[in-house]
């Protein structure tokens, strides 16, 4: 009997603080564009509310993941130049 050792797969690396924002924030960006679209026909007036919650929803978290790109982005070009 040979005794065969498996080595376990190579671990991801580690995620800076910037890259699980960003992470983050794009994840709650397509979660909250999946709950707008699933809302979309619904056609009852009280349902206008819910679509500008959406909406406001929305835009704040782009927001966010654009601000997270940026500074990853920066984080990435401070690392270029070391």
């Amino acid at each position: 009997m040979s005794s065969t050792r498996r080595t376990p797969p190579p671990q991801p690396p580690q995620r800076s603080n910037a890259e699980q924002e960003a992470y983050g924030a794009a994840e709650r960006l397509r979660t909250q564009t999946e709950a707008a679209l699933a809302a979309m026909p619904i056609r009852a007036p009280e349902a206008a509310d819910e679509l500008d919650t959406y909406a406001d929803r929305i835009e704040r978290t782009a927001r966010d993941l654009s601000v997270a790109l940026r500074e990853l982005a920066n984080q990435r070009r401070s690392l270029n130049d070391e």
